[in-house]
Formats: C-alpha cells, structure tokens, sequence
C-alpha cells in the first residue's frame, strides 16, 4: 500500500474539487462515438456531447496542475481531493470502464506524487461490472493510494440499494476508505431538460434520492462503518428530513427501519456548497460542525471562487468550528492526520 503522507492539521482540503485528465478525454475522442458520446471543441475549452447535450467546457484548469495550484493558493486551499466529473465512466461497456477508470486513477495517483502535499485521489470504478470494479478499488486504493472512492448516485438508473454493488460496499467498508458521491443521470427527465433545471433542482433532487435509497435500501444497517459524503450541502435530503421521518411514523412502506432515517445522519457527510448562508448554517445546525467539509465545485460555474471566504458569512460560528469545516473534518475523514 502506498505511504501515508503528513498534512498539516491546519490545512484547507477542499473535498469537492473536479479533476479531468486529458488521458480520459482523448479515450473519449477515439472510443466514446459507439457509447453515444463524442468530444468536441469550443473557444472555452473542450465538450463531451452526450445525445447532443454539452459536458463543459472543460477548460485547461481541469487537468493542468499549474494552472490548478494557482488558483488554489489564490483561494488559500492547501489540498485537493481529487474527482471525476460527469459523465464518469458507466456510459461505456465493462471493458472501457476500466481503462478510463484505471486512466483517471492513475493520472491523480501521479499528481499526488509530483505533488503530495497538495492532492489526494477520489477513485473512479467501472460500477456497471461490479466484479470489475472490486479490482480496480483494490488496484486504486492499495497500490496507488487513492484516499476514498468517487460514485455516481446512480448507475445506468440503477440505485445504489441494489444487491449487485454490495460487494463494493462491503470491500470499501473493510478498506476504511469514505465515498463521495455525486450527481448522475438525474431525475426530472424532460421536466427539468430546460432552464439549466436538471443541475439547478436535479442534481439537489438525485442526491437525496440516492442517500434516501441508502437508508431505506438497508445499506448502512448492512454496512454500519460505511462513510459517505453527499454533495452540494445535502442536496434536498437535509431539509426534507421531517417529510421522511414523518413518513416512517405513518406509512408501513417506511416502517422496515429499526430506526427513524434521521438517526442514519451520522453515516453522512457534507461539503458546503450550499450557495446560502442561512441554509449552511441550518445544516451545520443540523448534523454538526464534525460532519460538513469544505468544498468548491472546482471549477464548474456553479461551484464557488472564494470557497473559504463564503465561510465567513456563515455567524456566528467558533474559530474551533470553522477550523473543522476548512481541514480537519477533511484530514480525519482522509485518513491524513
């Protein structure tokens, strides 16, 4: 396994921070046109049509780790912790999942190496062949280092409930290794297709979807050490928890819990990208200063461009606690102290 490295505990990690080598996307280019994606170019950076729907641009700020490190110390963030972005890789068959997934992992082991005090890798799996995807954790995660593993909230529409991925689950809980998920393929369909609604309202609407699956799906009684992060504040799950509470009181499809879905917060956490003070700080209220990390969007638009500076407008708050939320709670939940 990899040599774990020092950081220092008072370094901002920001755990939502977008990385895509330029490796994928030239796989893309030659591979993608069969699996319904191709690669295209535009004066902003490169676009991953999926059924004539732009992914991007993706600029050089994406995968040139100058030009990253610059507006890191800009931002005064110290670590990266290093993502996939959408499509991912389950749009491809098994075997050009693993070859892009093995593509990312290795790109972002060797920024970690040339850099290793500054990024630290979220592996992609090839998820639509579980079996497949238990060699690449291994490969990832022992031989490369990876610090966690980087899933879709969905797989080709299946949910993350579904028998096929416990194996996964269940090698990543032995492994000690948290997961980060993040918004795939989400739900609306057409209703959400305009006003740029399917990220505004899907991507909130598909992460409680899929952290509701994993409570009422039977996942983290099964798998009780599982450590997950749920992107963009919570999505909707955290200010919906009353709605769904209320629905495990009174409706029977909820009553299989052997408790109430609020008492699974503590398997959860969340980064700050919550685009509102008031709702961060409910949040923070809610699950505690110990579960919510920093994090960027690194470097969609609708991400942040002064992540730590959003912080100071979230009162009152403890230097303690603000000091968890830019580093610690990132470090432990990294394996970094």
């Amino acid at each position: 396994m990899a040599e774990r490295r020092r950081t220092p505990r008072a370094a901002t990690v920001d755990i939502h921070a977008h990385f895509v080598p330029e490796a994928y996307l030239r796989l893309v280019e030659t591979d993608g046109e069969p699996f319904g994606l191709r690669l295209r170019s535009s004066p902003e950076g490169h676009l991953i049509m999926s059924a004539e729907v732009p992914i991007g641009p993706i600029t050089p700020h994406y995968y040139d780790l100058d030009l990253r490190l610059k507006a890191m110390n800009a931002q005064g963030v110290r670590v990266h912790a290093l993502s996939l972005m959408p499509p991912m890789v389950y749009w491809a068959d098994a075997a050009l999942g693993l070859r892009l997934a093995r593509i990312v992992n290795d790109a972002m082991a060797e920024a970690a190496r040339a850099h290793p005090n500054r990024f630290v890798g979220l592996a992609t799996l090839p998820l639509q062949d579980p079996q497949t995807a238990l060699g690449e954790l291994e490969r990832a995660i022992t031989e490369l280092g990876c610090r966690g593993v980087y899933l879709g909230t969905n797989v080709r529409g299946k949910d993350l409930d579904d028998p096929a991925f416990h194996p996964v689950f269940a090698r990543v809980e032995s492994l000690g290794v948290p997961i980060f998920l993040h918004p795939l393929n989400v739900v609306g369909g057409e209703r959400v297709a305009r006003y740029y609604l399917h990220n505004l309202l899907g991507n909130p609407f598909d992460t409680a979807v899929a952290g509701a699956r994993l409570i009422f799906g039977g996942i983290l009684d099964r798998f009780p050490s599982l450590r997950i992060c749920l992107p963009h504040a919570g999505g909707a799950l955290p200010y919906l928890l009353g709605r769904i509470d209320r629905g495990y009181t009174v409706r029977p499809e909820c009553r299989h819990l052997p408790r109430p879905p609020s008492a699974y917060l503590s398997h959860f956490f969340f980064d700050t990208i919550s685009h509102s003070a008031q709702a961060l700080r409910y949040l923070i209220g809610l699950v505690g200063p110990d579960r919510v990390l920093l994090g960027s969007d690194y470097c969609f638009d609708m991400g942040y461009e002064d992540p730590v500076g959003m912080l100071r407008g979230v009162r009152p708050m403890s230097a303690k606690d603000r000091a968890l939320i830019l580093g610690g709670n990132a470090l432990k939940l990294l394996g970094l102290e």
